[in-house]
C-alpha cells in the first residue's frame, strides 16, 4: 500500500501548484481515484494469497465425542448452498478421521432448510423441530434477521450453542460466532468494477435478493456507499425480490423506464442467473452487468462478454469453517478461544483471471 500512497500525494502537489487551489478542494477531486487504486490492490492481494480459509483440524483440542450438529440453512437449493454443505460434510469427515472416533463417537450432522430463501416461515418451523431434538450445536443461516428471536432464546434456554453462517441475526449476542463472507466488501468491489466499466458516469440499478437478510443488506449498503465516490453515477432503482410479485417483470420494468441505463448490480447467484435468462432488447446498447457468485451460467456469460465480471465467495470454506467452529463450542468451558467473527474475502472474477487456477475455489460447478 505504500507505493499507492505516493501517487495521490504527487498528484495533490501538482494540482495545487498548477491551479492555486486549496488542498481540501483537490482532495475531493482525487478521492475516488485513491479509493479505486486501493480497492484494486487490496483485491489483487487477496487473490494472490494462498488459500488460508480451510482450517487445519487440531486433534489436541478437546471436543465432545459423538456431538450432533444440526444445520438449518437459508436454503438447500442452488450451487452456493450445495458447496456450503459439501464443505460441512468434509469437515465432519476430517474431524472423525483426525480424532480417530469410533462408530459410537462419530460426529454427525444434519442439513435442513427451505428450498426457497424467501420462505421465512418454513425456516422458523424447521428450527422449532430441530431445537426440540436437542442437538449439541445449532448452525443457522438466517433468512430474516429479525424473525428467529424466539427460536434463539429457546436454544439458549436448552444450553444449545448457536453458530451463524452466511447471514446472521440482528441480536448478535444470541450467537457464539459467525462464519461468512465480508459482504460489505462484496458491494464495494461490485461498485468499483461497475463504475470503471461504465466510465464512472451514468445511471445504474441494483437487482437484489430479499432485503430481510443480513448478507444482502450489507452488500447493498457497501455498493451504494461506495458509489458516493462517483458523483456522476446515479443509482436510479433498488429492487428487492421479496418486495415484488415477479422479479423478472420488475427488472424488465426498470430497463424499460430507464432506456439510458448503463449498468446493473445483481446481489446474489439466483438474481444474477435470473437476469441473464431474461429477454433483452437487442436494439438497445447492452447494459453492463456485475453479478455475485460465479455460477456456471455467469462463467459462460463472462466468457461471452455478456457480463463484465462477478464478485464471488468461497461457500465450501464457509461450510468447513462453520462445522469446525461448532465443534469448538463443545470444548470444556474457556479451554478454547473462538474467534467471534470470521469474514472471508470475496474475489473479483472476470475474463482476465477466470482460468487462473488460484481462483478455482471461487468458481461454482453449476
Amino acid at each position: 500500500m505504500r507505493k499507492v500512497a505516493v501517487i495521490p500525494a504527487v498528484l495533490l502537489t501538482v494540482l495545487c501548484t498548477l491551479n492555486g487551489c486549496k488542498k481540501e478542494e483537490v482532495e475531493k477531486v482525487i478521492e475516488p481515484l485513491v479509493a479505486d487504486i486501493q480497492t484494486a490492490e487490496t483485491s489483487q492481494e487477496a487473490q494472490e494469497e494462498e488459500d488460508p480459509v480451510i482450517p487445519e483440524i487440531d486433534a489436541s483440542v478437546e471436543i465432545q465425542p459423538g456431538a450432533r450438529i444440526a444445520v438449518v440453512s437459508k436454503s438447500t437449493s442452488g450451487s452456493y448452498w450445495s458447496l456450503v454443505r459439501q464443505g460441512m460434510e468434509q469437515a465432519v469427515e476430517d474431524v472423525n478421521e483426525a480424532y480417530g472416533f469410533g462408530k459410537d463417537e462419530q460426529i454427525t450432522m444434519t442439513f435442513e432448510g427451505a428450498s426457497d430463501e424467501k420462505d421465512v416461515s418454513s425456516q422458523v418451523n424447521t428450527l422449532d423441530a430441530v431445537i426440540a431434538e436437542n442437538p449439541d450445536v445449532l448452525c443457522i443461516s438466517a433468512s430474516d434477521t429479525n424473525s428467529l428471536q424466539a427460536q434463539l432464546e429457546s436454544a439458549k434456554e436448552n444450553g444449545i450453542p448457536v453458530v451463524a453462517f452466511d447471514s446472521s441475526v440482528s441480536d448478535s449476542k444470541m450467537v457464539r460466532a459467525f462464519r461468512g463472507t465480508d459482504n460489505k466488501r462484496v458491494g464495494e468491489i461490485a461498485a468499483y468494477r461497475l463504475a470503471v466499466a461504465i466510465g464512472k458516469m451514468g445511471k445504474v440499478a441494483v437487482f437484489s435478493a430479499q432485503e430481510k437478510t443480513q448478507s444482502i443488506q450489507e452488500r447493498v449498503e457497501g455498493f451504494t456507499s461506495y458509489m458516493e465516490n462517483y458523483p456522476d453515477i446515479d443509482v436510479v432503482e433498488i429492487v428487492y425480490q421479496d418486495q415484488v410479485d415477479d422479479m423478472t417483470a420488475a427488472m424488465q420494468e426498470v430497463l424499460e423506464k430507464n432506456p439510458q441505463l448503463e449498468g446493473v448490480f445483481c446481489t446474489n447467484a439466483d438474481i444474477s442467473d435470473l437476469y441473464l435468462d431474461m429477454p433483452k432488447d437487442e436494439t438497445q446498447d447492452p447494459v453492463v452487468m456485475v453479478g455475485v457468485d460465479a455460477t456456471a451460467k455467469q462463467q459462460e456469460a463472462i466468457r461471452n462478454s455478456k457480463e463484465v465480471g462477478v464478485v464471488s465467495q468461497q461457500p465450501y470454506a464457509i461450510g468447513y469453517q462453520t462445522i469446525w467452529t461448532a465443534l469448538l463450542t463443545t470444548a470444556p468451558n474457556k479451554s478454547v478461544e473462538i474467534t467471534r467473527n470470521l469474514r472471508i474475502d470475496p474475489a473479483w472474477i472476470d475474463a482476465s483471471n477466470i482460468d487462473d487456477p488460484a481462483n478455482s475455489a471461487y468458481l461454482y460447478s453449476n
